[in-house]
């Protein structure tokens, strides 16, 4: 009896179930010919013996290799375990079908929804079983890939996670819950689905033991909601390579009072102005923040608690406050409550963050460091650390904030030294990092919880990002761009930290400029899979040697440059990268990088007037001042400036953006109210989407 689930642990699965140094080390001991004896019994157990007397044991069914036993001391899948799979695996290669997929084969159509997935009364029925677990010819063109964990049955799931966390599931299902499905293709063949709590990657095709999810003592409960996830997506949308469901509960939310008092909040504020508030808000501002936090409305939680700090900036004259970022959160929380009011096609959870947990605790973790950026405002400087989470295909931000002292501003270089969880920041930025404390939050920040059995360790990194995930990683600036144009708009999307990191594989890089006014540096390159990208970077005081070490780094300095981190963006040429790190034989971060600032930077940027951001630039200034100042407190001339300057949008196209500035004039009297408000965001939010759609 051939394990066809032994078979199938390729070497990231197994890395995933362990982690990627043990399973180097098993490969090496296995290919020098230290392999244990294996005994197959008749029902399907393996047994393994090594000569130093270490056994193992892998009993058949469920349970994956969890289930295994192994009797040296190491806690969890240790090298023997992983050893004993890849000799089995030899064993039997010369029997057993591949079930890889060739790269380079085109992937094949999403699947179908099978006709009697029919929609059960408070529950999702039970799938139809197209295929067996295990079938070599799974999936559609014989890609063993090509498959649902939509078609796990409930029995299947309570053998492999327990009764008691399908029961806990059940119960959150009859409570309702949002998720996202990604299917599998060539490039990526594992299935994961985003749920609030975590992701879940199901590693291995109708082996539903090998599911895992990211959160820390979840008991399974995870992976029984990503299943039913999956049915959902297969029903309602069969074709989607990426599918927003909700499972259970109530189809639509709308009824939030918290949100209410918030949006409230934000419309009273807009109409004195941070100008004119006096001390009264901090007792609403502190009430509503209580109030969302119970409601567990995160997202809208967060937009508050950014009000708070913009408006705490403002009254002790720091330089944290800034109007544009001010009027921005004023518009983000009625435009959240009117996507829910009128059903947009974001479920509500994922404009509001129901349900999201503040902090999640994750398993054993692995991380990639992607660069750091340096920030400087409020009389600190910060820096913000940058990890990549693969088997999350997300990014979590690591980060720290220093005083500005009497001896001066500490740059990037000096804070790349300062320590954290045993590391440096400098370590942190470019290194391996596993660790079994990790904490994220919400909004995927991160922090290391403190406790004397919990590890954390950095090994140096040689930026090998190769092994990253499609989602994290891109070869085509173009197909990039694309998929930006695709997310809903910044106001609604969810509030998580380094959402736009992403790595661009490099082809080559052909133009290198420097903007001496604006102090930018310009650097035109392109994707390992064609297309083009324009890598940007503005010199700051905190990261003096910021635009020398970018430079050095893609002319070829350290050699070839083959990656580059960023927070990216769709600019009126393309795509736009600001850089966060540079791969080429060492791992460049420029904001951490030594230097006065004083090189010598060649090259000229052709830099073009645009009309179109300028026109919306002068418009999202005139609208930040209306909302510093109050709409209550406006100089007799504003609306006359608004006019004149919805003119300028509408000589550049943007009539309909020139149209609610106009429409805002006409609210503005002596005592505007609500509907001066209703103008205001209207018009924010049509200069935000318009800016952003470029």
């Amino acid at each position: 009896m051939t394990r066809a689930d032994l078979i199938a642990l390729t070497p990231e699965v197994l890395a995933a179930l362990s982690n990627r140094g043990l399973v180097k080390r098993a490969t090496r001991e296995v290919d020098a010919g230290e392999r244990p004896m294996l005994i197959e019994d008749t029902d399907g157990a393996v047994r393994a013996a090594y000569p130093d007397g270490v056994t193992v044991t892998l009993p058949p069914g469920g349970g994956g290799l969890a289930a295994a036993c192994c009797s040296c001391p190491a806690p969890g899948v240790c090298r023997h375990l992983l050893a004993v799979v890849l000799t089995y695996q030899r064993t039997h290669a010369a029997t057993t079908p591949s079930h890889a997929a060739a790269p380079d084969r085109p992937a094949a159509p999403h699947r179908q929804a099978a006709p009697d997935h029919a929609v059960g009364s408070g529950r999702d029925a039970e799938p139809r079983r197209d295929a067996e677990p295990g079938r070599d010819d799974a999936g559609a063109g014989g890609e063993p890939w090509l498959w649902s964990p939509g078609d796990v049955t409930d029995e299947e799931l309570a053998a492999a996670i327990g009764a008691p966390a399908l029961a806990a599931a059940q119960r959150r299902r009859r409570r309702g819950y949002t998720a996202v499905v990604h299917r599998p293709d060539a490039a990526d063949p594992v299935p994961r689905v985003e749920l609030p709590t975590g992701t879940v990657r199901f590693l291995v095709p109708r082996q539903i033991e090998y599911a895992r999810g990211d959160a820390a003592d979840d008991g399974g409960e995870a992976i029984a909601l990503a299943v039913w996830a999956c049915r959902a997506a297969d029903r309602e949308h069969p074709d989607r390579p990426e599918a927003q469901v909700r499972v259970g509960g109530a189809a639509t939310v709308t009824d939030h009072p918290a949100l209410d008092a918030a949006v409230t909040l934000a419309a009273d504020v807009l109409l004195t102005g941070a100008a004119h508030l006096g001390s009264g808000v901090d007792a609403r501002l502190a009430a509503v923040r209580r109030d969302l936090d119970a409601a567990g409305l995160r997202w809208p939680l967060l937009a508050v608690d950014d009000l708070a700090g913009q408006l705490e900036a403002y009254a002790a004259r720091g330089a944290r406050y800034r109007p544009e970022t001010f009027a921005d959160l004023l518009a983000e929380l009625p435009a959240r409550r009117r996507s829910v009011v009128n059903a947009g096609a974001t479920p509500p959870e994922r404009v509001l963050g129901t349900h999201e947990p503040a902090e999640t605790p994750l398993r054993r973790v692995r991380l990639t460091g992607l660069g750091a950026r340096v920030r400087c405002s409020g009389g600190e400087v910060g820096v913000d650390v940058v990890l990549a989470h693969p088997a999350a295909v997300s990014v979590l931000v690591l980060s720290r904030a220093y005083p500005v002292t009497d001896d001066g501003t500490p740059t990037g270089h000096e804070l790349a030294g300062r320590r954290v969880t045993g590391a440096t920041l400098g370590a942190l930025a470019t290194g391996n990092v596993v660790s079994e404390s990790a904490v994220r939050s919400a909004a995927h920040r991160l922090r290391f919880a403190a406790g004397r059995l919990a590890r954390t360790t950095v090994t140096p990194g040689t930026g090998e990002w190769s092994e990253l995930p499609p989602g994290l990683l891109t070869g085509d600036p173009d197909a990039l761009a694309a998929e930006l144009a695709g997310r809903p708009p910044r106001l609604l999307r969810p509030r998580t930290a380094a959402e736009s990191v992403r790595v661009l594989a490099l082809g080559e890089v052909r133009a290198i400029g420097y903007a001496a006014g604006e102090q930018r540096l310009d650097a035109t390159v392109t994707g390992a899979d064609g297309g083009t990208a324009t890598v940007t970077a503005t010199h700051h005081a905190a990261a003096p040697g910021a635009l020398d070490a970018l430079a050095a780094a893609l002319d070829g300095t350290h050699g070839r440059p083959r990656y580059v981190s960023g927070t990216v963006r769709r600019g009126a040429d393309g795509l736009v990268v600001e850089p966060l790190a540079v791969v080429a034989d060492a791992v460049v971060v420029p904001d951490l990088a030594p230097g006065a600032g004083d090189g010598r930077l060649a090259g000229a940027v052709d830099v073009r007037p645009d009309p179109v951001a300028a026109a919306l630039g002068t418009a999202s200034a005139l609208l930040a001042q209306a909302a510093h100042t109050g709409l209550r407190h406006l100089a007799a001339g504003f609306p006359e400036r608004l006019r004149t300057t919805a003119a300028g949008l509408a000589g550049v196209g943007l009539e309909r953006c020139g149209s609610a500035l106009s429409g805002l004039a006409g609210t503005l009297g002596a005592d505007p109210g609500e509907p001066a408000v209703r103008a205001w965001v209207d018009a924010w939010i049509r200069l935000s989407v318009t800016a952003e759609s470029r």
